[in-house]
């Protein structure tokens, strides 16, 4: 990690309590801080912490004993004794993240370290309930085998990232009501939990994203944010504070039903912006100029001869998307926004581009312009922001009450 990295990831401060009765607590506090800011000798450990070194050092036994951390290569070169980061160790703990998309199902096997050990993804036209909790079974047992019996027992949950409304939109998706509408008794979590035996989070896939840009992307070094995540639909979250805000309804930050305009001539309520913004609308273009539609998953999307179709999307996506960032900024006074997708990077820096020219053509007059950033999670982003819920309720300290900021 870089200096740079580190002074920005600074904003972010677990602190921790030199008072007795609170060891799980402090551990935790000692680990979200070597997430947060990477390898951390323990003095520094005990700067960001608050923490003394004498508590900094008997939590990094502990925690080294359990092996959830590790010790990095001395760092030579100054005067005096050359220090020693502490790392999270990768095999400390496991979490398995499942995104039941409307587009394909992934289920990702994840480390202590939030890094990606096995993925395993289908892809259908709309999700059938009656099947689809059988392919999530097949999945999930595989990937405990492939840690065998003992890593098996470092498993520690299972996050389930889906649409609030799965079976909606289901006339723009050309799906039979009868075939959307199934989804309107089934309670997710509980079948998972009952083919797994482990603890089971649900959460909405654009917010599930937004926690695995919070935890492991831009948010460390971004306190407040819109985060836009173009996918099938386009959707989003809200980040106050370095905290996630779902809303009374749990669906805050959903830029996709934002109104674009009054409505239309015949009085009829006005498109929103998952109608001009999502991969859906991209993915028919491609069908009807005769283009593979798979090429939204790889560079193709922007190369010859889908470049020509993607230009036109983007020429009708990026104003609206402007138009959805200069509201929100208005209201929210955003430090910045985070933009991702499931779709190549290649894709994603040429959005970027093409974004900041219809920001530009935005009324900023009595409204600070936020600065708009690539994410860094990409396809797998709601998966891993799932499987980082059972390792959050595992080993982190509340967010809501002990994550403090620095003035």
């Amino acid at each position: 990690m870089s200096t740079a990295d580190v002074e920005s990831a600074a904003k972010l401060r677990p602190r921790g309590s030199n008072n007795l009765g609170t060891r799980q607590f402090n551990e935790r506090v000692v680990l979200q801080a070597i997430r947060l800011h990477g390898a951390l000798p323990k003095a520094e450990i005990a700067r960001l912490t608050n923490l003394t070194a004498q508590t900094v050092q008997l939590i990094i036994a502990r925690l080294e004993a359990d092996g959830l951390v590790f010790k990095h290569a001395p760092l030579r070169g100054k005067i005096g004794q050359p220090s020693v980061p502490m790392a999270l160790n990768p095999d400390g703990a496991y979490s398995i993240g499942i995104k039941i998309g409307r587009r394909s199902l992934d289920v990702l096997l994840v480390d202590f370290a939030a890094q990606v050990r096995e993925r395993l993804v289908l892809d259908y036209q709309f999700p059938d309930p009656d099947s689809l909790f059988d392919e999530i079974r097949t999945r999930v047992q595989a990937l405990r085998k492939t840690l065998g019996p003992k890593r098996a027992q470092l498993l520690h949950g299972v996050g389930v990232a889906a649409p609030l409304s799965l079976g909606g939109w289901q006339s723009l998706l050309g799906v039979a009501p009868e075939q959307a509408g199934k989804w309107n008794a089934i309670d997710i979590r509980s079948q998972v939990t009952a083919m797994t035996k482990l603890p089971v989070e649900l959460v909405k896939d654009t917010a599930a994203a937004c926690v695995a840009e919070l935890v492991s992307g831009r948010g460390r070094s971004i306190r407040s944010f819109l985060y836009i995540y173009v996918d099938t639909f386009v959707g989003g979250g809200l980040v106050i504070d370095s905290r996630l805000r779902s809303g009374g309804s749990g669906n805050a930050g959903a830029v996709g039903s934002m109104p674009l305009g009054p409505g239309d001539a015949s009085g009829g309520p006005p498109r929103q912006l998952l109608n001009v913004a999502s991969l859906f609308t991209l993915e028919s273009m491609y069908a009807q100029a005769g283009l593979d539609a798979g090429a939204l998953a790889d560079a193709r999307a922007v190369a010859s001869p889908w470049l020509p179709v993607t230009r036109k999307w983007m020429s009708q996506a990026t104003p609206a998307l402007a138009m959805a960032i200069n509201g929100a900024a208005a209201l929210l006074d955003l430090e910045g926004v985070v933009i991702d997708g499931s779709f190549s990077r290649e894709m994603l820096a040429a959005l970027q581009a093409e974004l900041g020219v219809a920001l530009d053509r935005c009324n900023w007059e009595g409204v600070s312009r936020p600065e708009v950033l690539a994410g860094t999670m990409g396809a797998d982003a709601g998966a891993i922001g799932g499987a980082l819920l059972p390792l959050y309720a595992n080993f982190a300290p509340d967010r809501n009450l002990f994550l403090k900021l620095d003035r």
